[in-house]
């Protein structure tokens, strides 16, 4: 029998204060390991530290009390570590949250319907032939100029280096460009701070981009006050143009929160799709039998104070076409170009 424990995962200094408070305050509880005792430990740990079962019920009708009934009556002594899997998995289902999963030596349970129950608005084989052959790199950006001098440039993960120097050169040679497209399609998330090292490109002034909650307490809605978020103007290189910012419903974590930032700067316009959603800081415990499991505990918000949590529309709806694809046309980089050739 373990005992049932926790760690954090940490994202900045001010909010590591936070999340260690509720590092201190999981329960002493025991919970043996057993079907029933894994079950338990797990639903305690989203009853206490899961920051959206408010929202969750409000949103989607979510009873969490109900989930443990229901899920208990699965349970049976002798069943095999596959099924308690997946009864544990098909609970955390309930959250509807990409955030959410379960780790054991076998499997990863997770929830991906945030981008697998939509159109993919996206083509790699159209966006390869927009970047062509001569593109550059710079970290995790690849970036050329079109032939009616829009600067065209693909982030596709936020979880490689992207230092302040890559930006620099970046910017300075798309420099003479009538307007910018970032393309940040399928991009799933990564680090944080990239994100927002990037998004720090599009602004020249100090901006209000949102806030964020930590979970304080054990009640579904024990949160502190909401802290502001700001995004800073970088040092460096910034753009001054127009830019248009390309979206799917794959655009999720980190990137949900850098569409919320650059939303907020004039020259940016979102296009495409919903992003995916997917906006709270991680948090992450092992139950009895070793299996981890990470969920969300900290809420992130727009500047307006609504949840980012399920995604944040466009400014411009743009969904690619199945007739332009067959041409080898990317209906939303065209849109773009006439955008900001047209302005």
């Amino acid at each position: 029998m373990k005992k049932f424990s926790s760690y954090i995962i940490h994202y900045s200094l001010s909010i590591a204060a936070a999340l260690l408070l509720l590092s201190s305050c999981v329960r002493e509880d025991q919970f043996a390991d057993t079907p029933q005792g894994n079950l338990d430990a797990l639903w305690t740990l989203i009853d206490e530290h899961y920051c959206f079962l408010d929202y969750k019920q409000q949103s989607i009708g979510l009873h969490w009390d109900n989930v443990h009934t229901r899920y208990s009556q699965r349970l049976h002594g002798d069943m095999k570590t596959m099924q308690l899997f997946e009864v544990l998995a098909d609970m955390l289902s309930e959250l509807r949250d990409g955030h959410v999963n379960l780790y054991a030596a076998h499997d990863i349970a997770r929830n991906w319907s945030w981008y697998e129950d939509y159109p993919a608005n996206f083509s790699q084989e159209l966006q390869d032939a927009y970047l062509g052959t001569d593109y550059k790199i710079a970290s995790s950006l690849s970036y050329r100029i079109l032939d009616d001098n829009i600067g065209y440039v693909v982030c596709s993960s936020f979880s490689s280096g992207m230092g302040d120097g890559n930006l620099d050169e970046l910017f300075h040679s798309l420099r003479t460009c009538n307007g910018l497209i970032l393309d940040v399609r399928d991009n799933s998330g990564g680090n944080l701070t990239y994100a927002e090292r990037l998004a720090r490109r599009f602004t020249n002034e100090r901006r209000l981009v949102g806030y964020i909650s930590h979970k304080v307490g054990k009640g579904h809605s024990d949160f502190s006050t909401p802290e502001a978020q700001y995004l800073e103007p970088a040092d460096g290189v910034r753009w001054q143009k127009r830019a248009i910012v390309l979206t799917n419903r794959r655009c999720y974590s980190a990137t949900n929160t850098f569409i919320r930032d650059v939303s907020q700067c004039p020259l940016v316009t979102i296009l495409g799709d919903q992003t995916g959603g997917g906006s709270g800081l991680p948090f992450s415990a092992e139950l009895p039998n070793g299996w981890a499991v990470r969920f969300s505990a900290c809420p992130m918000y727009d500047a307006d104070m609504n949840h980012i949590e399920f995604g944040i529309a466009p400014d411009t709806l743009v969904s690619l076409s199945e007739a332009d694809k067959a041409r080898g046309i990317d209906t939303l980089i065209e849109t773009a170009r006439a955008l900001l050739n047209t302005h």
